[in-house]
């Protein structure tokens, strides 16, 4: 009822979508033999959708001078999908010759959130939300990341974060003090760890609208579970404050859901950056993302009339998402 009213004619191919098998990419892991396992990837006829399209960029076809995608964009992340409108499966992955497994299979819209925070290279970064880990393992295959805190306050998630990162990083990275792993309340992280970090991704908790349709037992949408929804924004809002006090000014945050409402993805956004201004003096600043739609365009369905930030649509011919993502730059 909700989103047939916030979508309208749109809402019925995106139900029936998110109630299709939902499609998967494959993260290349940078610490095993990343080019064998690229080229392993090729013979399955899937493609990096990453590097295809900032290969195809054309500056001259930008009127607007948009920044080029290989600076804007995170580097060193390869991610192979099947062409639009084919189901095909990758197979498990399986432990390389490094001792670490080869690739890791998820939707390939979660790696927006990650590509748009524009990682470089000796970054401090925050994970505020990392479990059960897939982002996290993104930011370190970017090799920016000078220290990664990677936080989740369910002790059990961050387990599975740990057990993501012992299969997929080398032990003698994970025993550097590059990698942080905590069980903190995030909406306090702006008090733990205020002004320190330069990139902060904030992937909070919400609705998991696709994973909501599918999972009958403990659904958020139940009746019993009413008021635990509609407080989510108030949660969200508070950890993206702390996010963005926990960035030093002139870093950036990128907010992110797998949620279509507009209620935790625009709204809550625009009441945190509110929120800062009132309360601490803080400006925050939204990044324009329209480049980053264009560019990743022939993969993912854009909707076009979100207002702040973007938002992939699932569809049958592109079966992503959902995925909501904003990039904000923290000014004072």
């Amino acid at each position: 009822m909700t989103y047939s009213v916030q979508f309208g004619d749109l809402w019925p191919s995106i139900r029936v979508s998110l109630l299709s098998e939902q499609k998967y990419g494959a993260l290349v892991n940078n610490f095993a033999a990343s080019d064998h396992v690229s080229a392993k990837l090729e013979q399955l006829n899937a493609k990096d959708f990453v590097n295809e399209a900032i290969s195809h960029w054309d500056p001259e076809a930008e009127s607007d001078h948009s920044v080029a995608p290989s600076t804007a964009c995170s580097p060193n992340l390869r991610c192979f999908t099947f062409a639009r409108g084919d189901v095909s499966r990758f197979p498990p992955a399986r432990l390389g010759s490094l001792g670490v497994l080869d690739y890791y299979l998820m939707d390939a819209a979660s790696l927006l959130p990650v590509l748009a925070l524009g990682l470089h290279p000796g970054d401090t970064v925050l994970d505020l939300c990392a479990a059960p880990g897939g982002k996290t393992l993104a930011l370190l295959q970017t090799l920016c990341c000078r220290n990664l805190a990677a936080n989740d306050l369910s002790t059990s998630r961050t387990g599975r974060l740990r057990k993501v990162l012992q299969s997929y990083v080398p032990q003698g990275i994970r025993e550097r003090n590059q990698i942080r792993v905590t069980s903190w309340d995030g909406r306090k992280w702006g008090e733990l760890e205020g002004d320190t970090y330069d990139r902060v991704l904030v992937d909070v908790p919400c609705t998991t609208d696709r994973h909501s349709l599918h999972e009958e037992e403990n659904n958020i949408f139940q009746r019993s579970r009413k008021k635990e929804r509609q407080m989510l924004p108030m949660l969200q809002l508070q950890l993206l404050a702390a996010g963005l006090l926990a960035t030093k000014p002139g870093g950036h945050v990128v907010y992110s859901t797998c949620s279509l409402s507009h209620l935790q993805n625009e709204y809550v956004v625009q009441g945190t950056i509110e929120l800062l201004a009132n309360q601490y003096s803080i400006k925050v600043q939204v990044e324009d993302l329209s480049h980053f739609r264009k560019l990743f365009m022939d993969t993912f369905c854009f909707f076009q009339s979100c207002q702040v930030g973007e938002l992939v649509l699932p569809n049958l011919i592109a079966n992503f998402g959902p995925m909501y993502f904003c990039k904000m730059r923290r000014l004072t």
